[in-house]
């Protein structure tokens, strides 16, 4: 009997001692840096179990700094908090099971004195620091014109890159998404973000490598990564309204009108935007076209202990305006076909985007997020273009060829072009198009344990809806084939053209992930998806019925009774897939590994309709991508990373179908039952060192891409028509390869900074080119290898700034099979710019480049184009208000000229634009702050060069609207 109650006695204090062990403690706080106030992104947060000091949990802090730990049970712990550049941090905590939860509230770090001896020594911000694989950019480093958008600032940083159609790239990587304090703004579109968030509003800017939501939420890194902008909002503007309002009207009639206002408190962010101009304000470089836009557009986010939310609603309505004149050389085995062609286009299109972000966190170990988004257009066109086709280059007959395409020309018998001519062709259009769209991403993720064990679970959906409707009279002159009466054969087309469409998509996905020893992880991941699309293409014949019949006559009532089933096309399109994928993460102090790959079998049925064919086939295909990412970290400032994806595609079901559609009758494509799945290789590898102390950066890549049965066209030439028949087939060959070095430092002063950047690229294109004499199919191949080598400097104080730059770029073009196309062209610009502050808050402004081209066949390329703009601009009432005076393309040198080569051919085109003109802006500034501190500072800086002091309108780039 003692023995039980012993036994009894014994086993009542066992389950004492584990109740009392019961892990249902959470633990939350949020980590800054006292110096700046700014979240502490990343940082290493520990529980240590007192006396021992025992791990008990640990994790790393979020975008905002806020942390949960895991449940742990009660007890006297040390709560220690590490961060790179900053002491450590240590905080005592007793946790009673009484109280389930403990919000330490704010813990601040300070910065490592040993650390920080250098900047502490100098009282000198640097312009660009590192922290982990982030890059930061000091904003008040870089001067801007007051009112400025973070577009002009982002010209300014070393290793960024803004081209020619508005892509970003930051040391050699594109920019994929904006954000703002961690943020998407406005969905983290670009274009939206650089010409819609004021610079006063920003203290610094950082650049990483963003994870997807699943990799952040889970742990398993599915390695899409996204360059990201992160910028960083000054404290003293997180407390009230700021914002912009530009109005600006220039000569040719030319105008600009933009207003953004933003609310920041605390976690809660709300911006509008609105604008209406004819500049182009969101294009860049080359200005093609004429555009009239108006926008308007609310974004917002707002974040608290459980939930995070934020989303976005834009109108956008465009009118566009586009000439445009081209020049095209389709290289062929046994002589080139040249063509030429004019085209007017207007386009009016109104736009509607909305999408929303939901996070939700009921507890520590469960993350729910659902991403809902919705789009609307209606477009309205009109166009009309003229095209001929030569069998010699019709620059050897007359001065400008493009003077000679319309149907006017084409009948003249005085036709200079006659003799060389082999079709010509004039088409008007009229166009309206409607499509709708509805999308859904829901995911939730349970953590099962502390250790990186969790499951999630991620569904799909998605729905659109089209109603493309096109009006179109063309005439196409044969001038090799005669008609029954002996003259050239004329081919009349008048045709309305109908295709509605829809299509919906459901999926989901199971993910595991489970530690299978110290720091290694394995991931198993299971989905499935079906996707349903249908198109019903339907042409109707209006010149039977009215030869006399125009794009904006209505419809007759009998044009159902006039279908054409050969130009018409039905296709229904059933995808069912399967996706498994296998991988091991090892995560180290210094390195991390991951290695997986992905098996996708896919069953396809297809039903099909064109003309008197028809056909229900079924497709089963099994995919595979295979992919390995390594990092290093040599040190905190030093890393190297490598990466490896393979991926193979199958070919449109349609292009595997034995059918020949005509509907353009000289650009006939015919289908290939033969056709194999393509494989993609791709690896790049990167290097990336910051010296603090100096200000050096240093980035260098490489990145290589080959594909194995690649699909390309094999295309042949009719010298009757001046068409082509076009069938896709596989072949190997297509690679290319580029890489650049980029190199940036501060000279001993810190006054002077110089750049380089260094790219090279070599692209090897392949095509299949048919012999017209004996019809043997040859294999081409066009090379284009490239240089570009940019080199910048400046020179600023309190009273100047002042920069040089200097670029060339150099390409050898070579064609296997027709070296008389060979050449070497190139392209260098060099230039400079000023600003000068005047103590009564007027700045003058200039920028000057010269853009030379060279090497080219055509002379017209071969041309040398001065660039200069100006500002000048008066502040007033500190700052507050702004007007100024802007010309751009003074000289009126600019033009607007792209071209391109590949294995077939080559072309240049020009098109509209309006350059040089005079803009006259004022330029409001808005800033209404809580708090004395705000109100008396925005939050600036007052630390060392360049902080809290707005030198007023000018600058490098300032006010420019390319």
């Amino acid at each position: 009997m003692k023995r039980v109650i012993v036994a009894a006695m014994l086993f009542g204090v066992s389950v004492c001692a584990v109740f009392s062990q019961t892990k249902n403690i959470t633990v939350t706080g949020r980590i800054i840096e006292a110096e700046t106030n700014e979240p502490a992104i990343q940082a290493n947060v520990q529980l240590l179990q007192l006396p021992d000091s025992s791990y008990q949990a640990g994790i790393a802090s979020e975008m905002n700094g806020r942390f949960t730990l895991p449940k742990v049970a009660a007890g006297n712990y040390v709560l220690k908090v590490s961060y790179i550049g900053f002491k450590n941090k240590f905080v005592p905590l007793k946790l009673a099971s009484s109280a389930p939860r403990k919000d330490v509230g704010t813990i601040k770090l300070e910065t490592d004195a040993i650390l920080l001896s250098e900047a502490v020594v100098t009282a000198e911000v640097a312009a660009v620091q590192t922290k982990e694989d982030t890059v930061v950019f000091n904003a008040a480093a870089y001067k801007t014109t007051d009112g400025a958008m973070l577009e002009e600032l982002v010209k300014k940083l070393p290793g960024a890159e803004v081209d020619e159609d508005g892509n970003v790239k930051i040391n050699g990587k594109d920019l994929s998404k904006i954000m703002v304090n961690g943020k998407e703004f406005f969905g983290g579109d670009v274009q939206t973000g650089l010409q819609n968030l004021p610079v006063e509003m920003i203290d610094k800017l950082k650049t990483y490598e963003k994870k997807s939501d699943m990799t952040r939420i889970t742990g398993i890194d599915d390695g899409e990564e996204e360059t990201v902008l992160d910028l960083t909002v000054k404290e003293g503007m997180n407390q009230g309204f700021f914002g912009n309002v530009d109005l600006g009207m220039g000569t040719k009639s030319r105008y600009a009108e933009h207003a953004t206002l933003n609310y920041f408190r605390d976690e809660t962010r709300v911006s509008v935007i609105g604008s209406a101009n004819n500049i182009r304000r969101r294009r860049w470089g080359s200005n093609n076209g004429l555009e009239a836009e108006k926008e308007i557009g609310v974004d917002f986010a707002r974040e608290t202990a459980k939930l995070d939310m934020g989303g976005s609603v834009r109108y956008e309505y465009e009118d566009e305006d586009r000439a445009q004149t081209g020049y095209n050389e389709n290289f062929l085995p046994n002589g080139n076909s040249f063509s030429n062609s004019n085209s007017a286009n207007r386009n009016k299109n109104r736009n509607v985007w909305t999408e929303f972000r939901f996070e939700w966190k009921p507890d520590t170990m469960t993350n729910i997020m659902f991403r809902p988004s919705f789009s609307y257009s209606n477009n309205r066109g009109r166009s009309h273009s003229s095209s001929g086709t030569f069998d010699k280059d019709p620059y050897d007959y007359v001065e400008n060829p493009n003077d000679y395409l319309d149907e006017e020309a084409v009948t003249n018998p005085n036709d200079p072009l006659h003799a060389i001519r082999v079709n010509a062709m004039n088409n008007g259009s009229r166009s309206k198009n409607r499509n709708v769209s509805f999308n859904g991403d829901l995911m939730l993720n349970r953590k099962l344990n502390n250790r990186g064990r969790n499951i999630t679970l991620r569904s799909r959906f998605g729905y659109g809806d089209s109603e493309n409707d096109n009006f179109s009279v063309s005439r196409n002159d044969l001038f090799r084939i005669q008609n029954h009466l002996g003259g050239d054969s004329i081919l009349n087309r008048n045709q309305y053209v109908t295709t509605p469409s829809n299509n919906y998509n459901v999926g989901a996905e199971l993910m595991y992930s489970e530690p299978i020893a110290k720091a290694v992880f394995l991931q198993l991941t299971y989905g499935f998806s079906y996707r349903y699309t249908e198109s019903d293409k339907r042409t109707y014949d209006m010149y039977a019925i009215d030869p006399g019949w125009e794009i904006d006559d209505p419809l007759p009532g009998n044009y159902l009774n006039h279908a054409v089933d050969s130009l018409g096309k039905y296709a229904e399109y059933k995808y069912y897939t399967h996706d498994a994928r296998v991988a091991l993460r090892f995560i180290r102090e210094k390195w991390q590994l991951n290695v997986g790959v992905s098996v996708r079998p896919q069953h396809t049925v297809l039903s099909y309709k064109k003309g008197d064919y028809m056909i229900d086939t079924v497709r089963n295909v099994t995919n595979f991508t295979p992919n390995i990412d390594f990092r290093y970290n040599i040190d905190k400032q030093t890393n190297i990373r490598f990466n490896y994806w393979g991926r193979s595609s199958e070919p449109g079901m349609e292009n595997l179908l034995p059918i020949v559609d005509n509907s353009n009758p000289l650009n006939v494509r015919v289908g290939n039952p033969g056709l194999k799945p393509s494989f993609s290789h791709e690896a790049w590898g990167e290097f990336h060192n910051y010296n603090a102390e100096h200000q050096r950066n240093i980035f260098t890549m490489i990145r290589f891409r080959a594909t194995q049965n690649s699909v390309s066209n094999s295309r042949i030439y009719d010298d009757q028509t001046g068409g082509w028949t076009t069938t896709p087939k596989n072949i190997n060959g297509n690679w290319n390869v580029h890489g650049g070095f980029n190199f940036s430092t501060a000279l001993k002063n810190k006054k002077f900074n110089v750049s380089s950047d260094t790219w090279f690229n070599h692209n090897n294109s392949v095509n299949y080119q048919t012999d017209n004499s004996t019809k043997e199919e040859q294999k081409n191949k066009a090379t284009t290898t490239g240089l570009t080598e940019r080199v910048r400097g400046f020179f600023r104080n309190d009273v100047v700034e002042i920069g040089l730059s200097g670029s060339i770029n150099y390409s050898i073009e070579r064609d296997k099979l027709n070296p008389d196309n060979d050449q070497e062209p190139y392209t260098y610009t060099y230039g400079g710019n000023a600003m000068v502050y005047l103590p009564w808050g007027m700045n003058v402004s200039t920028d000057i480049e010269t853009q030379n081209r060279r090497g080219y066949r055509s002379a017209d390329m071969n041309k040398n184009e001065l660039v200069w703009n100006a500002q000048l601009s008066q502040s007033f009432f500190k700052g507050a208000l702004t007007l100024s005076v802007d010309w751009y393309d003074i000289l009126r040198k600019k033009t607007n000229i792209s071209r391109w080569m590949n294995a077939d051919g080559r072309s240049v085109y020009v098109n509209n634009g309006i350059n040089s003109y005079c803009m006259f802006r004022a330029i409001y500034r808005l800033n209404i702050f809580g708090g004395k501190n705000a109100r008396q500072g925005g939050g600036e800086h007052r630390e060392g060069f360049g902080h809290g002091r707005r030198r007023g309108p000018g600058g490098f780039g300032g006010g420019r609207r390319f």
